[in-house]
């Protein structure tokens, strides 16, 4: 018996049907030429399906049309159940971040010496800078840049254990810390007192920290703070808990990064 599926479910029957044959949403997005984030966003349940790109995912998933939109449509439990196990463990593997503080150190230090004479650059502009630097390189190679774990707070993604390592490099002799007046508030800022070293960053990181600084450093504390508040990890996070990483696929324009080729989204 066939009947007319939500959104929603046609995504959850999808997600099912990934994890069972033990495919990554990178791996299937391919396969069907649509984008990691499309596919995502159909998983979420927050994208329609056109018929063709139905008919891409019937062969690559190996069901029929007319079984998947049946009211008694299911998978096998067993094979759903290790294809999760599975899928759990791979995530666990990437997703989970450790911190870099050298690493750390050297882009903090980069930031600074690109934006630190920017009078609107302040603790709060600073961290969102890292933050999209992190979350930036992340979606792009699936790799950690500094490694750096955020948690959602109220003004938006706050690094943690920043506060000891801004410690440590005011000690060593790195950075000062200054309180300055701007626009009649008190506005915390931080001056490099020595050069990153730029043989700890590959191309690829300072690209990525480039484009952020370029887009992003001109920004007023308020702007840059609504921004990330828009942005999907944020959003999907709760207060007070640490972002995954992995969210940064779930994003859309304008904050997703990745380039998926001559693929044109329609929305």
């Amino acid at each position: 018996m066939s009947t007319k599926l939500s959104q929603k479910q046609i995504g959850q029957r999808i997600t099912e049907l990934r994890k069972m044959k033990g495919l990554s949403q990178e791996d299937l997005a391919k396969s069907v030429k649509i984008s990691r984030p499309s596919l995502a966003q159909i998983e979420l349940g927050n994208r329609t399906v056109d018929v063709l790109e139905l008919q891409r995912l019937s062969m690559m998933l190996g069901f029929s049309l007319d079984d998947f939109v049946s009211k008694d449509f299911s998978v096998s439990q067993d094979a759903e159940v290790k294809a999760e196990a599975k899928a759990k463990k791979t995530e666990e593997r990437i997703s989970v971040p450790t911190l870099r503080v050298n690493k750390f150190k050297n882009v903090l230090l980069y930031i600074l010496e690109r934006c630190a004479g920017k009078p609107n650059v302040g603790e709060t502009v600073l961290y969102k800078l890292l933050y999209f630097s992190d979350f930036n390189y992340y979606e792009l190679y699936e790799e950690h840049l500094t490694g750096a774990k955020y948690r959602k707070l109220p003004y938006g993604p706050v690094p943690q254990k920043l506060d000891a390592i801004i410690t440590q490099m005011m000690g060593s002799g790195q950075i000062q810390r200054i309180k300055t007046n701007y626009f009649d508030k008190i506005q915390t800022r931080y001056i490099p007192l020595v050069k990153a070293d730029l043989t700890e960053l590959k191309a690829s990181e300072k690209e990525v920290i480039d484009k952020v600084i370029q887009q992003l450093s001109d920004w007023s504390a308020a702007a840059i703070s609504n921004y990330s508040h828009q942005d999907m990890p944020w959003l999907a996070s709760k207060e007070g808990e640490e972002i995954n990483y992995e969210l940064a696929f779930y994003r859309d324009a304008p904050f997703s990064v990745r380039n998926y080729g001559d693929e044109i989204e329609e929305k």
